[in-house]
């Protein structure tokens, strides 16, 4: 799916690292990747001043036009015509050259004086199925034209979005198992049996800390099962194709230790179940993004595909509250919480955002996602505390464990 055909209106997306023989010096032995940079650096810079002008890097990448992906040839060629000084210093050379979209590298892409004057991705003719969908999942999160095309030629499918597609099927698995085991698929959350298995959050037994984590692989029904399960793959796995399994991953089991957390801070006599918590995460950070980027984002019937999503959010949510306070099958322990879902949510809307806003850029260089980050490690600290103290301290009667 990764594989691009011979160039054409959007050429092969090969990585960067294949391109530098076409673009360094032949050589029988190759040194380190930061010495042949700094070979061909000093190439243009003869005076060892640590400086290229913009000309010279232009007429570097002028020779060699016919070896560059156009989307990325476009990319440095604005670059090169950002610089006020018209110089450019070793260091952006290397990023360029290699890869490494740095903050500096996109502010001097949108604060350059050059248009980019090729047409659009979505105006290209001739794209295969797979070529196709890449595109589509370009439109579909990226905000701007530049990262689009930028993703379209570095895009190869290794590794897969494996994370979310492993989480899902273990989900399923784990639901078909308890369904044939149960005997029942809908609303097996009101079995008498259902809370005995050792992967639900259950506040009697908060001590046992795989819970916070594995609830996720129960869930109340095939009802609360199905929509997870279509959130997951519609959003999550475009997600992954685009920002990686890490990154994906750690916004999803960010909220989904948030949503077991909140519960047992805001609903402490409630057990967790499903995988809401990491669902929401997701979901809210992408639709978030979309509204702060509106005029960026392409994709087609934005508006009411958000409309649909959040209708669906808004049901399961309300299938969550209900459920809560439903007449339980194992009183008096009550049916699970709905607050999973609003932890998600706090966690898609802060740390998530700044994932999703920051395509190929270091996280670490931030500030936002280190404010965030220290707003959820305070909560994750404050919640463990709680969990420790509180139930104690407030002479807390929860009902007995399972």
């Amino acid at each position: 799916m990764g594989e691009h055909p011979s160039p054409g209106p959007a050429v092969a997306a090969c990585a960067e690292a294949e391109r530098i023989e076409e673009l360094e010096p032949e050589a029988e032995e190759r040194p380190p990747a930061e010495d042949h940079w700094k070979v061909l650096f000093d190439q243009f810079d003869p005076g060892n001043t640590g400086f290229i002008s913009t000309g010279k890097f232009r007429s570097l990448l002028d020779s060699h036009s016919s070896k560059l992906d156009p989307h990325k040839r476009e990319v440095l060629l604005a670059l090169a015509d950002s610089h006020a000084n018209g110089q450019i210093c070793y260091q952006d050379f290397v990023n360029l050259m290699s890869n490494k979209r740095s903050n500096s590298f996109r502010q001097a892409i949108l604060q350059g004086n050059r248009r980019l004057c090729s047409k659009a991705l979505l105006e290209e003719k001739g794209l295969n199925l797979s070529q196709r969908l890449i595109r589509h999942v370009a439109y579909e999160t990226l905000p701007r034209e530049i990262d689009r095309k930028w993703y379209y030629d570095s895009y190869t499918c290794c590794p897969p979005p494996w994370f979310m597609i492993t989480v899902t099927l273990l989900e399923v698995a784990f639901f078909l198992y308890n369904g044939v085991s149960l005997g029942q698929f809908v609303l097996q959350v009101t079995h008498p049996r259902y809370l005995k298995n050792p992967l639900v959050y259950h506040p009697q037994l908060r001590a046992q800390a795989w819970r916070y984590l594995t609830y996720i692989f129960m869930h109340a029904g095939i009802e609360h099962l199905g929509l997870n399960v279509v959130l997951q793959l519609l959003v999550g796995v475009p997600l992954e194709m685009v920002h990686g399994a890490t990154r994906i991953g750690l916004v999803y089991v960010a909220g989904v230790v948030a949503g077991s957390l909140a519960v047992s801070v805001a609903d402490m006599t409630a057990p967790v179940v499903g995988s809401s918590g990491g669902v929401y995460a997701l979901v809210s950070a992408h639709l978030a993004n979309i509204v702060m980027n509106w005029s960026g984002m392409k994709c087609q019937f934005k508006l009411l595909r958000m409309a649909v999503a959040l209708i669906c959010m808004s049901m399961e949510f309300g299938r969550a509250v209900w459920l809560r306070f439903h007449p339980s099958a194992y009183p008096p322990c009550p049916h699970p919480s709905f607050v999973a879902h609003l932890g998600g949510v706090a966690v898609g809307i802060t740390l998530g955002v700044v994932v999703l806003r920051n395509y190929e850029q270091r996280l670490q260089d931030q500030s936002l996602w280190w404010i965030f980050v220290a707003m959820y490690t305070v909560f994750v600290l404050f919640a463990v505390f709680w969990n420790i103290f509180a139930y104690t301290l407030l002479d807390l009667k929860l009902p007995p464990p399972p």
